[in-house]
């Protein structure tokens, strides 16, 4: 499998609460955008993969993949629905490259939708709870906020760290934020801002977490053959690709704090990319709580444990530093409709590459690599992006 897959449209909605508009809408919208970003016609999109997690608790729907086809009018390509928890973006780009690194298709469409807001937020907690295990965990009534507290309080004993550390994060995200037009939150907040915000599962505070959100997001990817005859500037490569899991559950883990489906995926894409993270230009973080902003950092290098949160505090993270992270807000304020997150990573990646990051630019941005996470890190997927020209 050598032939090369290449990104040439990317398209998105903003996230927020779209009361006027279902699932179903949200996903062609992004669909219809990324088909005119890459200036080709519908019609030349041999297969949708379609990543979403709870559209079967939240609307009573599965089946996404024919459905969305028929509604984007491109009944009769191959269609399918790409679960994998909160990694399912990651993981759906993962296979939509297998596809069309392999031959077996030359234009394929990646989707990731999520409709979350139009349902009482303990169903929504409930459609979370779905990526742990039902028998041994989630009977006893953690949630999935609970068991990311347990991990950021193990960090903070383990390290001896002040959580005003870890809650910098969040500033930063909001930071970027504001000149990101698909952002959920463009506005900034402060340090004061974040601890002074209620607790949600001691020690994780509201401006620590994520938001609920709809929203969508879309990709076409095609090989060197299509090009041959679409042929087109601003080439975006996926150079390296990679998905791994861990043990489901992390009390059953040897060490919470290690992620080695993340170390695992990352090695992996690392070497089908031919490069090093000291290579990476800008980052995209699965930071769904700020602690899961910080730990990717030192997982893959950046900073020795226990001290990622000083890349933070000393600007390293932000354009002009030594990792830009999360610079169109990460999932904390951009959005994280969960069944688009990893796509709108990618998008991000696709715009900092493309010179089109505005204010946010990375100066000469060509390498970019986005890591999604799946339940409690026990499904991780990293894409890695080069811009060819």
């Amino acid at each position: 499998m050598n032939g090369k897959v290449y990104i040439i449209g990317a398209g998105a909605t903003k996230i927020g609460e779209h009361w006027d508009k279902s699932l179903r809408d949200l996903a062609v919208e992004a669909l219809f955008a990324a088909v005119k970003d890459a200036s080709i016609d519908k019609r030349d999109v041999e297969a949708l993969y379609v990543s979403n997690m709870m559209s079967g608790e939240l609307q009573g729907q599965e089946h996404l993949g024919a459905l969305i086809a028929t509604w984007a009018g491109i009944p009769g390509v191959a269609a399918c629905k790409v679960e994998g928890a909160c990694a399912c973006g990651g993981v759906a780009i993962h296979q939509a490259y297998l596809a069309v690194a392999s031959g077996l298709y030359d234009c394929v469409a990646v989707v990731g939708v999520e409709k979350m807001t139009d349902v009482i937020p303990s169903d929504v907690t409930a459609a979370l709870a779905t990526a742990e295990d039902q028998d041994y965990v989630v009977f006893t009534g953690t949630s999935f906020v609970g068991l990311n507290a347990l991990i950021y309080r193990f960090y903070l004993e383990k390290y001896r760290v002040k959580q005003e550390d870890i809650a910098r994060f969040a500033v930063h995200c909001h930071k970027m934020a504001v000149s990101n037009p698909y952002a959920q939150f463009r506005r900034p907040v402060s340090l004061e801002d974040v601890m002074s915000s209620p607790v949600i599962a001691d020690p994780i505070r509201l401006l620590e977490c994520a938001p609920v959100g709809d929203g969508a997001a879309a990709l076409i990817l095609c090989n060197e053959r299509f090009l041959k005859e679409n042929p087109r500037d601003d080439l975006i490569e996926i150079s390296g690709t990679a998905v791994a899991t861990d043990i489901v559950s992390m009390h059953e883990r040897r060490d919470p704090l290690a992620a080695s489906a993340l170390r695992r995926a990352l090695d992996i894409a690392m070497e089908k990319a031919g490069i090093e993270t000291k290579e990476i230009d800008v980052l995209e973080v699965h930071d769904a709580f700020t602690i899961l902003g910080i730990l990717p950092l030192e997982l893959m290098g950046y900073a020795p444990p226990g001290e990622g949160w000083r890349l933070v505090a000393e600007g390293q993270v932000e354009p002009g530093g030594k990792i830009p992270t999360n610079t169109m807000g990460g999932l904390k304020a951009r959005g994280h409709p969960v069944g688009g997150t990893g796509v709108y990573q990618v998008l991000d990646i696709v715009t900092q590459l493309r010179g089109k990051a505005g204010s946010n630019q990375v100066e000469d941005a060509e390498i970019g690599l986005a890591q999604n996470f799946g339940g409690v890190a026990s499904t991780v997927a990293v894409n890695i992006l080069k811009r060819v020209r």
